[in-house]
């Protein structure tokens, strides 16, 4: 292993310790999220508290309110008349739900607050091989909040009616479903939901028809409230609460989201064109056909850890302009549907940008060449393992000058082994500036650059880590399995041995193969360039680093996607038969007799070597006049 190969391999390592240190919170972080998230929980609870407070007030008297308001006694009627004004007949209903389809989504619709309760997402299943529901109605809510001259109520306390049509959307048939909440003769609000086509989007648009004296005058806004607990969608929980947060999108601007690992509220300041709840493969997102106003709008994120039904809680506030025109609208849509790169980006509205793909160069990498090569390779009809294997060679190939670079560079410095070490044994014991001086003059005279191998290695790590934040995002790999492998999104397990404490926080509770592959396809080339490509300059203690790093990373994806895992297996594969390959056909004679045809050539000395030379004359000078 030569001075380059190190200097490389140490970059790497320096990166994914600082990565791993960075994702690991201190005691103290970890004391503040729990305190910050009791405090969120119980911000939440009294929000849910006051979101639902018209009921709670006077639960007696919703209670003893029959189906039919008309056959309540006078004093009844007079009570609810008096608490609840023109929503008064909208205290009391029948709870049902209602059905718009398509192929891709069913969405169930309650009368009770006219709410989307439940939407399954019919191409997909949950790990277990049960239905993908996103939300349910026990875990969701949906509503507007409406400040009359009487009171503030919430549109998910009372019953909607639903408004003619077809109740049930298939095919390619568009039509829509009304609900509406009626506030007396000729008044009401609805949402009007419609389907067009085989999509994962829902049209959402609010009506308030001669609501203009019913919601006060010095009101501007309504705040629609939208709310949801994610369940486990997937068998690694731990993976989906680090994939899953609240994204959103001010106008005019990139998107923005709340860190995965931290509960907060956030204050939406500025106008806002979407918010999204992304879980690790799935989303739902709520898009202004306009915008949302900043008036009152935040979203939250908070983590459920002790939880195995769900991931997390999120909760948005949006802010909707009230007119009070005698016809009023609002128009929205909702997306429920997969983290699928092209889907999201069909829409034109930076959705995909939810898709954790990286940042910067990483990014522009994902985007630009693997997520075409990877969808060509796709359309083939291929297995995703296959698929996988050819990316891996594909980007290989597209490597190999630079790997071939890094194999000269490393080469030529192990043909000057002997002059270094020459030049060590010389210079042991006196000045490190001589010595340094005269290494740098021997490179000079052979022409050989110590640093050449590094810029190659340097070059690979973008690619390298561009793929590490594409696998385990990339829901085509959902499911999909392999070999071994159940799912390529996930570990691939094939010991589960329970829970021992330290092995657990530190290794996980299970094994995965490829993971062990990779580990040990690691141990190989290092063993390789270790005894093949040895120069003598290795550091001191390196060679204990370059063995245990592996094991770092071993423990790192061994809970990650086996598709990643199994990516790594075959690119250490591919490398060490890449340096066979170069080690048998790679001619050193003919490159020691040109290093030794450089050294005997005039050398003209670098800036950089008259810096050194002027040093050590200054410094010997100095030396001199102190012995005087």
């Amino acid at each position: 292993m030569d001075r380059n190969s190190v200097i490389g391999i140490l970059l790497i390592a320096a990166i994914m310790f600082g990565w791993l240190y960075m994702m690991q919170p201190s005691p103290e972080e970890l004391e503040k999220q729990r305190r910050q998230q009791d405090s969120l929980i119980r911000v939440a609870q009294e929000q849910e508290k006051k979101f639902q407070k018209s009921l709670e007030k006077d639960s007696s008297v919703i209670s003893a309110v029959p189906d039919s308001l008309s056959q309540t006694d006078s004093a009844k009627k007079t009570q609810l008349v008096r608490k609840y004004g023109v929503f008064a007949d909208a205290v009391s209903g029948k709870d049902d739900t209602l059905i718009i389809e398509n192929e891709l989504i069913r969405a169930w619709i309650s009368t009770k607050g006219g709410r989307i309760c439940a939407v399954q997402l019919k191409n997909y299943k949950r790990h277990d091989s049960t239905p993908l529901i996103l939300f349910d109605p026990d875990s969701s809510s949906f509503g507007l909040s409406l400040e009359t001259d009487i009171n503030e109520f919430t549109t998910s306390d009372f019953y909607f009616v639903p408004q003619g049509g077809s109740f049930t959307v298939k095919g390619e048939q568009s039509n829509k479903l009304v609900m509406r909440l009626n506030a007396g003769p000729g008044r009401y609000l609805e949402y009007e939901y419609s389907l067009q086509g085989n999509n994962y989007m829902v049209g959402c648009k609010i009506n308030l028809v001669n609501m203009q004296d019913v919601i006060s005058r010095n009101v501007g806004n309504m705040i629609l409230h939208w709310a949801m607990k994610t369940p486990s969608q997937e068998m690694n929980k731990n993976n989906q609460r680090m994939a899953s947060t609240v994204y959103f999108k001010y106008v005019e601007e990139d998107p923005d989201y709340i860190s995965e690992g931290s509960n907060e509220t956030k204050t939406l300041d500025t106008k806002t064109k979407w918010v999204a709840f992304k879980q690790q493969f799935f989303s739902s997102i709520i898009i202004a056909d306009d915008q949302f106003d900043k008036v009152g709008a935040d979203i939250t994120s908070i983590n459920h850890t002790d939880s195995s039904d769900y991931i997390k809680t999120f909760a948005a506030n949006l802010s909707i302009p009230v007119a009070h025109k005698e016809k009023d609208s609002f128009g929205m849509r909702l997306y429920f549907g997969p983290d699928h790169y092209q889907t999201l980006r069909q829409y034109d509205l930076d959705l995909e940008r939810i898709i954790p793909l990286g940042w910067s160069i990483f990014r522009y990498i994902n985007i630009g060449i693997v997520i075409p090569i990877f969808n060509w390779l796709d359309n083939m009809g291929m297995n995703y393992g296959l698929i996988i294997l050819v990316l891996t060679i594909i980007f290989k190939i597209i490597m190999f000058p630079l790997a071939y670079k890094t194999f000269i560079s490393s080469a030529k410095m192990r043909i000057l082994k002997p002059d270094i070490e020459e030049i060590n044994k010389k210079y042991e014991g006196k000045d490190p500036l001589e010595k340094q001086q005269a290494t740098m003059a021997l490179y000079k005279r052979a022409g050989v650059s110590p640093f050449a191998g590094c810029l190659p290695l340097l070059l690979q790590m973008p690619i390298l880590f561009a793929l590490l934040r594409f696998f385990p995002a990339s829901i085509e790999l959902r499911q999909q399995p392999f070999l071994w492998a159940h799912d390529l999104s996930t570990y691939d397990s094939i010991w589960e041995f329970g829970y021992i404490p330290v092995i657990n926080f530190i290794y996980g509770d299970h094994v995965s193969l490829f993971a062990l592959l990779m580990t040990a396809s690691t141990l190989l080339i290092t063993w390789s360039n270790s005894h093949m490509m040895n120069t003598g300059t290795q550091l001191p203690g390196m060679k204990f680093m370059m063995y245990f790093m592996p094991f770092m990373f071993l423990s790192f994806l061994n809970n990650y996607s086996s598709g990643l895992s199994y990516y790594y297996f075959l690119a250490n594969m591919i490398t060490y038969g890449q340096t066979i390959f170069m080690q048998r056909f790679v001619d050193e004679d003919k490159l020691r007799a040109r290093i030794e045809a450089n050294k005997k050539k005039p050398v003209k000395k670098s800036s950089f070597q008259e810096r050194l030379e002027k040093m050590q004359k200054e410094r010997t000078q100095r030396m001199n006049q102190k012995k005087k």
